[in-house]
């Protein structure tokens, strides 16, 4: 019964709605991609040179969680953003005592079977979305949402984009006997597959959000703990306006 209810609270989490007021482009956070002249090594263990100069962007609580904004994450995470002529690259490192994992195909609801980084990306001036995953054992899924009114459609779970993920584990995945120190994951997005509906990248107002799904039993509140980029003020992935800019520096 207790996983059962834990399971309908993350989908609650994936699938609700909020009432959040829309935000301005002026009055959302910004993100920035660092560019790189050499393509990125998509291995999970974050030695490129971009990733020593690119910011890291901490994890939080969303406000619902943590009122005070005392950053009371109990592991904290952090990403880094990168770009060249053929695609954004996101860099994650989390703080994790427990990695465990336990989805081993593309395109699983990964959140809740183990540790997951997902992104979020969507123009400011189209309702389409995209929820892509990396985990510590190096699956992914792309989830490709018309809106976000229609985002149970089963057509928008098929969408298969051409994504290259990995994961790193400093640590023994799926061994709950010893205490991990972290794990680290690395996305190449292919530009052109974000263009696929006429949306231009970076063009005009792109958004974007990173959020942690984190299961250790070392963590208090269930054993779990779900954390974000930018903060938001409620434990909703989907709560698109408080998304912030993305930003591609030269």
């Amino acid at each position: 019964m207790r996983l059962i209810i834990l399971f309908t609270t993350l989908l609650l989490v994936g699938c609700s709605t909020t009432g959040s007021p829309r935000k301005t482009e002026a009055a959302r956070p910004v993100m920035v991609a660092r560019h790189t002249n050499t393509p990125i090594i998509i291995d999970g263990k974050l030695d490129e040179a971009v990733w020593r100069t690119a910011h890291a962007y901490p994890y939080h609580l969303a406000d619902d969680r943590d009122p005070e904004k005392k950053d009371a994450v109990q592991e904290a995470g952090e990403v880094r953003l990168a770009w060249d002529e053929a695609n954004l690259y996101v860099a994650v490192r989390f703080v994790d005592s427990d990695v465990v994992t336990r989805g081993e195909k593309r395109n699983e609801l990964h959140f809740l079977k183990g540790d997951t980084a997902e992104v979020f990306l969507k123009p400011l001036t189209n309702t389409i979305y995209w929820e892509l995953y990396d985990t510590p054992h190096s699956q992914t899924s792309t989830f490709c949402f018309p809106s976000l009114e229609r985002r149970q459609e089963p057509g928008s779970f098929q969408y298969k984009m051409d994504i290259q993920v990995a994961g790193a584990v400093d640590g023994t995945l799926n061994d709950s006997t010893d205490t991990d120190r972290q794990w680290t994951g690395e996305m190449a997005i292919p530009r052109k597959e974000l263009e696929r509906w006429g949306d231009a990248f970076p063009g005009y107002g792109w958004t974007i959000f990173a959020a942690r799904y984190n299961y250790s039993k070392n963590l208090i509140n269930e054993g779990q703990e779900l954390t974000m980029t930018p903060r938001l003020q409620k434990t909703n992935f989907h709560d698109h306006s408080g998304y912030a800019l993305l930003k591609l520096k030269p």
